[in-house]
């Protein structure tokens, strides 16, 4: 479960727009505040080092200390769901007290 605005940040995808004017990565200059350049591999040209979705990842969840594979996340999807929050903040979503839940 991600809040409305975590899911803004998950929102961006390697692949480039569709051309249209003011599309956010198919403009084309050299410097870093005009867009992508031509010919450039999104994948190889990170600047981070981790990718957004690591199958080895380090982190481990609060609740119940599994890795999570979801960068910058808090706790795994399981655990915020059985507790109503979002997984990367920890901000609740749902009332949970009603649900039936075995972890409750």
């Amino acid at each position: 479960m991600v809040c409305t605005k975590c899911e803004k940040k998950l929102a961006k995808v390697i692949c480039p727009d569709k051309w249209k004017d003011g599309a956010r990565n198919t403009t084309v200059g050299t410097s870093s505040t005009s867009g992508r350049k031509l010919g450039e591999n999104k994948l190889l040209s990170k600047k981070r080092a981790t990718a957004k979705f690591n199958p080895y990842a380090t982190s481990k969840c609060k609740t119940c200390k599994s890795n999570v594979h979801q960068e910058g996340a808090i706790y795994c999807q399981g655990c915020a769901y059985k507790q109503g929050q979002c997984a990367l903040c920890g901000v609740a979503i749902l009332d949970t007290s009603k649900y039936k839940m075995s972890a409750k």
